[in-house]
């Protein structure tokens, strides 16, 4: 098990991986609604979400502990290059973030936990960087769905932002989802597939 350390801020307090390196090492409309998998003989109904929350490995590692989301997918999007490399990406060229495609069931957890757990598991407040990595492909966004989650994610970040919990001013991008491409094999479930640790904080 890693060590780690504990940050104290005035928002809340993080768990930090002691080592803290791995997530730049690559050596190894209307809401979305789709059957997605079955409980016992009844078919799930999902959702899905989209979030952009730097190192996508830690923000797939999260999401895949948090009850009711069902599958989850990294990838790219919020750019302009089609069927974007990871290297391509890692040039700050293509207008990409890193990001995490979500399915989701909504009768057990709602839009709102998840943005919840979202915006505590990074900081929203450092414009195109995340921790030690840098870049436009880092930035916090959240890419919604429906109009929906469009107006409850507003309604977040400006509840967030008139708590005084955080120290700056959040940028997060709240914009509508597009084309969204998944990344390479070697990128998906990374840490289960590595057995490296999470680079995200843990809410």
């Amino acid at each position: 098990m890693r060590p780690t350390v504990l940050i104290l801020s005035s928002a809340c307090v993080f768990a930090v991986p002691a080592i803290l390196q791995g997530c730049r090492d690559t050596t190894a409309a209307a809401p979305t609604t789709r059957p997605a998998t079955t409980q016992g003989d009844k078919p799930v109904r999902t959702e899905k979400a989209t979030f952009a929350a730097g190192c996508f490995w830690g923000v797939q590692a999260g999401f895949d502990e948090m009850p009711g989301v069902v599958k989850t997918t990294v990838g790219y999007t919020g750019g302009h290059t089609e069927r974007a490399t990871y290297k391509q990406v890692c040039s700050d060229t293509t207008g990409h973030a890193e990001a995490v495609e979500l399915e989701f069931d909504p009768a057990r957890v709602s839009y709102e936990k998840l943005l919840d757990y979202f915006f505590r598991m990074h900081d929203p407040t450092t414009p195109n960087r995340q921790g030690p990595d840098i870049g436009s492909q880092y930035r916090s966004a959240i890419f919604f769905h429906s109009p929906e989650q469009e107006k409850a994610a507003i309604a977040f970040r400006d509840r967030l932002a008139k708590s005084g919990k955080l120290p700056r001013p959040i940028v997060t991008e709240i914009v509508a989802a597009g084309p969204f491409w998944p990344a390479e094999e070697y990128h998906q479930k990374y840490f289960q597939k590595t057995g490296r640790g999470a680079c995200h904080v843990k809410p």
